[in-house]
């Protein structure tokens, strides 16, 4: 099984990248697992959205603690699958909403316990862009998404994603450039697919 991570801040194009790597491997013949966080079928990612929707800190440490339980789920149940490939949309970057120095910490914990692998993505975005696509797309917004947060968040993800094997991909281009950056990066393993 070979695990695709896609990450990075709010409207950075996570879910469309990731539905659209899944599309090209289906299409080839792959089963495909794909998981999305915070997810829909279990409690930790209902807590998760609920949180996310509130104001202070008690909301902020509870959103981040139920969504790390949900990804956390998501790897035991799931991962050990026959699939050929497992693809987890938001992973290790949660941990970026945490409070300076508690994300750091946390992040280093998951990567040691946690399955990682060579294609993990970190689709990166202006926090202006994603600010407007976040106000262009929805009526209701979380606690994260104004511009002070996600600049805040942007620097500590990408803090985090130069420390390891992250694979930095600039999203702010058009969606159809962004998909062929990540192909060309993901080159190796469509190879190994015999894709």
């Amino acid at each position: 099984m070979v695990l695709i991570v896609i990450d990075g801040l709010d409207a950075s194009g996570k879910s469309t990248q990731a539905n659209a790597l899944c599309r090209t491997l289906r299409k080839h013949g792959k089963t495909v697992l794909l998981r999305f966080h915070p997810s829909n079928d279990n409690v930790f990612g209902a807590k998760t959205r609920q949180f996310l929707y509130l104001k202070g800190k008690n909301a902020h440490f509870a959103s981040a603690f139920f969504y790390m339980l949900d990804v956390i789920r998501s790897i035991l149940l799931y991962s050990w699958k026959r699939y050929d490939c497992t693809i987890f949309v938001r992973y290790l970057m949660g941990t970026a909403y945490l409070p300076s120095p508690a994300h750091i910490i946390a992040y280093h914990f998951f990567a040691l316990v946690v399955p990682t692998s060579g294609f993990m993505f970190f689709l990166d975005v202006a926090p202006e862009e994603a600010d407007r696509r976040i106000r262009q797309a929805r009526n209701r917004l979380e606690m994260f998404e104004n511009i002070s947060e996600l600049k805040k968040i942007r620097v500590k993800a990408l803090s985090l994603a130069l420390t390891d094997k992250w694979n930095i991909i600039d999203a702010g281009k058009p969606v159809g450039d962004v998909e062929e950056d990540i192909a060309n990066v993901a080159q190796p393993l469509f190879q190994n697919l015999e894709l």
